[in-house]
Order: structure tokens, then C-alpha cells, then sequence
């Protein structure tokens, strides 16, 4: 989210969380001039996306714009999550899946996050708008609790429900609901919505 407007009606809609992306090469970056509105409901999750940014930058933006999480998609070391867990922020580690991907590599940050982020590969940090294969998950031990991302949209949420069984946080969901790089489509995220509401969630 970027533009003031969009954000408003977006957040009409109660989603738990909100993403800004803090990294500067992305097509979604905020800006330098951005700002949140001081209307935006506390209730509604605050989370700064950021690549391979220094720790005194991160620190400096979260406390700007009041925070509540940080998503660290780039290669940050497990010490940098530590620092800023230290200044009371949530951590959010992504990780890019493909088949060549070894689930141990998460391992090392299992005790300084709180949640992992599992997202397609790309050749460049961002988001590709593709789905991974889910099935890979299996191979994921379920003890942190993680963000699907990566393709969500209409054509494939009813596919989520086996993936509900897993220790799932939520849906990070994206390029699947908009009109342009960071301009969210209200009617598709209803949408998106009321396929949800219609699942049946596994009973474990």
C-alpha cells in the first residue's frame, strides 16, 4: 500500500495487517514523502517491508510511521533479527521457495522470529505475481507459524484450504488484487472475501 486514498478504503475492509515497502528498487516503494494517516485503526497490523536495509534505518522508519512489524525479504542475518526484536518489533523473515529449496535453511531463525514468510523465487527481491508449488510446504516442519504469499487471487484461494491444516498465520495477498503496482482493487479483495468465508477449514 502506498497511495492514502487506496489505503483508506482498504482498510474499511478490517484486514489484519497492512504492508509498506520500504525498499527503493521496488515497483510498490512508498516514496520519501510518504506518510500513514493518523485515522488508520491501531487495530490494523503495521508492517514495513524492507531488503537488505541497515538496522538504524529500519529502526528509523518504524518508529516514523509506528510499526508493528517488520518483513525482512532480502539476506538478513539471524543477528539482525535479534537487533530489531530487541526494540519491541514483530519479525517477519521471508523466505523464496522453489523445488531446490532446503527447509533447514530456516532453522537458524526459528527463535527470533515470529513468523516466517513463504513466497515464489524470483531472480530479483520482489514479488513475481506466480504461486509456488504448495506441495513443498509438506517438507516445512510447521513449528513457526508462517505467511503464504505469492499468486494469491480468486482463481486460486479455494486451493488453500489444504494448507490450512498447516500451521498457516495467514495470506499475503498482493498483485492477485490489483489494479497497478500497489493500487488495491476493494472489489476483488471482497471478493477474495467472501471465498473464504465459504471454505471449510479442516478440522485437525
Amino acid at each position: 500500500m502506498c497511495h492514502a486514498e487506496n489505503i483508506s478504503k482498504v482498510a474499511d475492509l478490517e484486514p489484519d495487517y497492512l504492508g509498506f515497502i520500504f525498499y527503493p528498487k521496488s515497483k510498490r516503494f512508498v516514496g520519501d514523502d510518504f506518510e500513514i494517516s493518523g485515522q488508520l485503526s491501531r487495530s490494523i497490523k503495521r508492517v514495513g517491508v524492507f531488503v537488505n536495509e541497515k538496522t538504524e534505518v529500519i529502526l528509523g522508519l518504524a518508529s516514523k510511521h509506528g510499526l508493528d512489524f517488520i518483513q525482512l525479504h532480502g539476506d538478513e542475518s539471524v543477528t539482525q533479527c535479534i537487533e530489531l526484536k530487541q526494540n519491541r518489533l514483530g519479525i517477519i523473515k521471508a523466505f523464496s521457495i522453489d523445488d531446490q529449496f532446503n527447509f533447514d535453511m530456516v532453522n537458524a531463525y526459528k527463535p527470533v522470529v515470529d513468523y516466517f514468510l513463504f513466497d515464489t523465487k524470483s531472480e530479483s527481491y520482489g514479488g513475481t505475481g506466480k504461486a509456488f508449488n504448495w506441495r513443498l510446504l509438506n517438507q516445512y516442519d510447521q513449528q513457526v507459524p508462517f505467511f503464504l504469499s505469492g499468486g494469491l487471487s480468486a482463481s486460486n484461494m479455494k486451493q488453500t484450504k489444504d494448507i490450512m491444516k498447516m500451521n498457516l498465520h495467514g495470506l499475503d495477498i498482493n498483485s492477485g488484487v490489483e489494479v497497478s503496482p500497489g493500487v488495491k482493487d476493494v472489489d476483488k479483495i471482497k471478493e477474495l472475501n467472501t471465498i473464504l468465508d465459504q471454505i471449510e477449514i479442516p478440522k485437525l
